[in-house]
């Protein structure tokens, strides 16, 4: 008992209620389909007695003796409601039966409300059909009438505001739904009730899509915390709030909120309680999404250095596309910043006029003013939040443009440029984010603190001349090498990017350079290009390596940010991982994507974020995982731009590559029950798009973060159902860092030949929310999966998973809430 008691503490559901009702339902399920004799009252009758039961199906009530044979039955989906005792008008009409109310209850089914009213020869009887019928007839409410209504008109291809039998198979075809025609024609024919036989109107097409979704796993958690009725009193659902749910200061006037603002029936509203509808539109609201909604806004500590912060950072912010040949547009200044980046990239060169612009050198980029760049910034830096941005400026520009520059920077930027008041307070760590809100800060070169005050210029070292290269091209010493190495690359990338994984790739694929023309003749120009760009970058690398010269003008600030490339930061990952932390610790460093990713692809910033690194700079205009996982790193502080960094990487040291890296604190172990998936489209870049089969989906769950703790497991196939999956499997992981650690839900569409990627949702393990939770795909508006989420401490090598598989085992009922963890 007191083993038992323990795991109920942990338990998804209280382990009493739950795992008692799971075998109640199934018992009920069991004694219906074995048959139950009753009484059938009817009118200038004293009853009939017959033997009901539930077809094999699961699908029927039937009944015999019968003259009508095959018609003897009342379909599931038909049934509107069931009652308890003796409430309809035959039982009153019966009243000399003098019948015991806790054996009588009464089916309402049909268009006209037909009644079935039955009498039972025990009480316990009665109460096994009501609970298996109302568990039977749970379904899902039209909480989206607009996607309804859309769904309607996109269905109805004549546009005659009704939908035809034929029009309904396609929807559901197209909707991933896989019904016998037969069942399909049959809920048709009950929601049909107009005089427009054979069609149905909006209204009854509402009704039709209400009969096809059923969410009876929405119906058994709710009967597990109702004691078994059909709806919820605002006490049980406060109940359930704070057991399942996690809630915390859940008032009874909370709980009456919510019925008042999710229940449908008014007859509920007016009992106080929550019906299977309200419960099933409030579980499906933004307040039961996996993401805790009050991380939407700003809810870190903004007041400690900035070193101590991841910050969103973009690369060659100007681009539009690849890294060669694509339009450089003031536009993407104004959608990165108000899409939360904090750090822009500006390279300037020398333009016509004295005007300096802003391009990606060496390349057939297009090129737009400085001017304009700095003006875009200035309009839209601070328009979705006020904490500071910064500017890395890649300066290739002549002393006289330089000027230029600092010119534009005052004039424009103004009082946003001063932060000296920030930078006083105290001299020996750097400013806040809060200290610097509405602040622009200028990374650049900075001249040293002897040159004297009236100088032109001065010498400083070229930190970020590589950008343009990478260190082996420094190797080669003729053009035959040059383009010999190009040649073997662009064959590898090619090799890569047909092969590799569409949507898991961290390969540099070429293949958006490929499509304006034929590959060969793609492949030869862009091969002329690179290696006329390789050689003009070699001599531009070579004279950088001897000191350049900076306007004062233009001296950045005080503080240091060090760049470096992809390939040297990874180096230091791999060979110096602890420095590198430690280095991250006192100031910033900025990581930028590899010249070889000419497509604009990303790196995984994981790695970076790892071991401290703040500006991790990615191509923001090229969407996918990497772009989805800076999201969800960056969502969890409100999308600020600002996401505060674990306290052991802001002080102290640690090995962020060993297998125990933190090995005195206490791990965590998540475990995530995939129960089901609700309304999963086919694969976005399909085939053959509606006329496809219906998708055959299962779910991986990916932990990214520290590399002991980054792993991924998968869920069974569903085969032929995108509509209503159902898995009922868990999934568990043991985080050794998990404020670092991104949590990733991908739905595939499983093949014979492989698997189509069908979409996905990332979100920071900080932000998860616990207890039962839908899962909504990042960029579609009804597809989701539901799941139920438990997180517990470890200490030592105690794993809570195999502890209650073990004591399930013991007490002898099977662990169906979670599975042995594979780590241990």
């Amino acid at each position: 008992v007191s083993s038992l008691s323990c795991v109920a503490s942990f338990c998804p559901l209280n382990v009493y209620a739950c795992v008692y009702f799971v075998f109640a339902v199934e018992r009920c399920m069991s004694v219906m389909q074995s048959g139950t004799q009753m009484v059938k009252l009817k009118n200038g009758s004293k009853g009939l007695v017959r033997l009901f039961y539930l077809d094999e199906h699961r699908s029927c009530i039937r009944w015999r003796p019968s003259r009508k044979s095959e018609k003897a039955k009342i379909t599931i989906d038909s049934l509107y409601k069931v009652t308890e005792g003796r409430q309809s008008d035959i039982f009153h009409r019966h009243a000399e039966g003098n019948f015991d109310p806790s054996c009588c209850f009464t089916i309402y089914h049909g268009n006209h409300m037909e009644s079935l009213d039955l009498v039972t020869s025990n009480a316990e009887e009665a109460r096994t059909w009501v609970t298996g019928l109302r568990y039977l007839m749970a379904g899902i409410s039209d909480e989206d009438s607009l996607w309804m209504k859309q769904t309607f008109e996109e269905a109805d291809k004549n546009g005659d505001g009704l939908l035809n039998i034929e029009e309904i198979y396609q929807l559901l075809h197209k909707l991933n739904v896989n019904l016998p025609r037969r069942k399909v024609k049959q809920m048709f024919q009950e929601a049909d009730t107009d005089d427009q036989q054979g069609t149905l109107t909006f209204e009854e097409f509402s009704v039709f899509y209400k009969m096809m979704s059923l969410r009876r796993d929405l119906y058994l958690l709710l009967m597990c915390f109702s004691e078994k009725k059909d709806h919820l009193t605002a006490e049980e659902l406060g109940n359930f709030l704070r057991v399942e749910q996690k809630m915390s200061n859940v008032t009874p006037e909370h709980c009456v909120d919510i019925i008042n603002k999710f229940e449908v029936a008014e007859e509920n509203k007016q009992n106080g309680v929550l019906g299977i509808e309200g419960f099933t539109s409030y579980m499906r609201s933004p307040v039961c999404d996996v993401f805790n909604p009050q991380h939407n806004d700003v809810n870190q500590d903004m007041d400690q250095p900035l070193c101590n912060y991841f910050i969103a950072s973009s690369h060659n912010t100007y681009l539009t596309g690849d890294q060669l040949l694509s339009h450089s547009k003031t536009d993407m200044y104004a959608w990165v910043l108000q899409a939360g980046c904090r750090c822009v990239e500006v390279d300037c060169w020398d333009g016509p006029d004295g005007e300096p612009m802003v391009q990606h050198g060496y390349t057939l980029t297009s090129k737009i003013t400085f001017k304009s760049v700095i003006e875009t910034i200035n309009k839209y830096a601070f328009v979705n939040n006020e904490f500071p941005v910064i500017l890395s400026i890649e300066n290739h520009c002549s002393i006289q443009q330089q000027k230029k520059i600092a010119q534009h920077l005052k004039e424009i930027f103004g009082d946003k440029l001063d932060v000296g008041e920030a930078l006083n307070k105290d001299p020996k760590q750097l400013p806040s984010p809060n200290s610097l809100k509405g602040k622009i800060l200028i990374k650049g070169k900075r001249l040293p603190p002897y040159l004297s005050a009236d100088a032109e210029e001065g010498e400083v070292s070229d930190d970020d001349s590589a950008d343009e290269i990478e260190d082996d091209f420094k190797l080669k010493n003729s053009m035959h090498q040059v383009e010999s190495h190009i040649r073997k690359k662009l064959d590898s990338l090619m090799k890569e990017s047909q092969i590799g994984d569409k949507e898991d790739t961290d390969s540099f694929s070429i293949r958006a350079l490929l499509r304006a023309t034929h590959e060969e003749n793609k492949k030869a120009f862009f091969i002329k290009i690179c290696c006329k760009s390789t050689l003009q970058a070699r001599l531009f690398q070579e004279h950088a390596s001897n000191p350049s010269f900076l306007a004062p003008s233009l001296s950045g600030s005080p503080y240091n940010v060090l760049s470096f490339s992809e390939t040297r930061a990874q180096h230091l990952v791999h060979q110096r991982s602890e420095r590198f932390l430690t280095f991250n610790q006192r100031q910033l460093s900025r990581i930028y994507p590899s010249a070889y990713r000419i497509d604009s692809s990303n790196f995984n910033p994981q790695t970076y974020w790892n071991v401290g690194c703040q500006l991790v700079a990615l191509n923001y205009q090229t969407d996918g995982r990497m772009m989805q996982l800076n999201r969800a790193k960056f969502m969890a502080n409100g999308a600020s731009g600002y996401v505060l960094k674990p306290g052991p990487m802001c002080k102290g040291s640690f090995n962020p590559l060993n297998d125990d890296p933190l090995p005195a604190n206490p791990k965590k172990q998540l475990v995530i029950k995939i129960i089901s998936g609700q309304q999963l489209p086919k694969p976005p870049d399909s085939m053959l798009g509606d006329r496809g089969e219906i998708i055959d989906p299962f779910v991986e769950v990916e932990i990214i973060g520290l590399p002991v703790d980054c792993c991924k497991e998968q869920t069974r196939v569903v085969d032929d159902n995108g509509f209503n999956p159902v898995w009922e499997e868990t999934v568990s992981f043991t985080l050794h860092m998990p404020e670092v650690a991104l949590v990733r839900f991908l739905v595939w569409d499983h093949d014979p030949i492989g698997r189509d990627f069908v979409g996905q949702r990332t979100v920071a393990f900080s932000s998860l929310m616990p207890g039962y939770r839908h899962v909504y795909l990042e960029g579609m508006t009804e597809a989701s999966i539901f799941v139920h989420i438990t997180v517990h401490d470890i200490y030592g090598k105690f794993c809570f998973v195999n502890y209650y598989v073990l004591v399930s085992s013991v007490l002898g009922f099977k662990a169906g809430f979670v599975s042995s963890c594979k780590k241990c």
